[in-house]
């Protein structure tokens, strides 16, 4: 019962702190730390670095030391002062020791600034790999976020708002201009077209007969015009000449 009763309760907080997640600021977080812990890391491997710089240094200083005590008992042992070749011999002795435990030294600091340079990168690889997947995904939530805006506007529109007042609209000035369409054929059939063209086109030809007028005057007409002008006169002539003779038959 008390195990269920347990349960119960992370049940219950759980999917409290689950609904207070915020998987974008988390993952935004989560860069943030990536990015934090390279400073911390580079300083661990300094200090590795460090240790086993401080080592090879202690070789050398060693290997040094023996090659001088070893001069020193040679010297020692040439001058016939074995005394002196016993002491120097101590030294030596505890030289090589000290120079035997130091590289011992030095090979693990070798070895662990070694490891450290291949956990580093280990560490560059994946969280780059893990920064990218994060930028992806808030990229992504982005990209959704607009669509998720884009629907609901969509869906705004057919559910009677926007878009229904929309169609509403354009078919309302639709009606009216076809109505207003109507209403102009109707008055133009109700007018007399012909009539007006042909008293169009006589006013025209009136126009066209003062212009001519005007040009016979100024001697600035056509010869085509002249020509039918001539013609005109002669057969007034010959009509008028032909009432004289008929006249004349008359009195006779």
């Amino acid at each position: 019962m008390f195990q269920r009763f347990i349960r119960a309760i992370k049940s219950m907080f759980g999917g409290f702190v689950s609904s207070m997640e915020d998987p974008k600021l988390i993952l935004e977080q989560n860069i943030r730390e990536l990015n934090d812990q390279i400073p911390q890391m580079n300083e661990n491997i300094a200090t590795v670095k460090a240790n086993a710089v401080m080592l090879r240094k202690e070789v050398d200083r060693y290997q040094k030391q023996i090659n001088e005590v070893t001069a020193k008992i040679k010297s020692a042992i040439n001058a016939d002062r074995d005394d002196l070749a016993e002491g120097y011999a101590l030294q030596l002795e505890k030289a090589r020791e000290n120079l035997e435990h130091s590289r011992e030294q030095l090979k693990f600091a070798d070895q662990a600034y070694e490891k450290a340079i291949k956990v580093k990168k280990a560490f560059m690889r994946e969280k780059d790999r893990k920064i990218k997947e994060a930028r992806e995904a808030l990229r992504a939530s982005e990209r959704a976020e607009w669509q998720a805006k884009v629907a609901d506007a969509l869906e705004s529109f057919e559910a009677g708002g926007l878009d229904h007042t929309h169609n509403e609209m354009v078919n309302r000035l639709n009606e009216e201009t076809a109505r207003n369409e109507a209403r102009m054929e109707i008055a133009l059939e109700s007018v007399d077209t012909e009539t007006m063209e042909i008293e169009a086109n006589a006013e025209k030809l009136r126009a066209q007969e003062l212009v001519n007028q005007f040009k016979q005057e100024m001697g600035k007409a056509p010869k085509s015009e002249e020509k039918k002008i001539g013609i005109e006169e002669s057969e007034q002539e010959a009509t008028d000449s032909g009432k004289t003779v008929g006249r004349d038959r008359t009195k006779s």
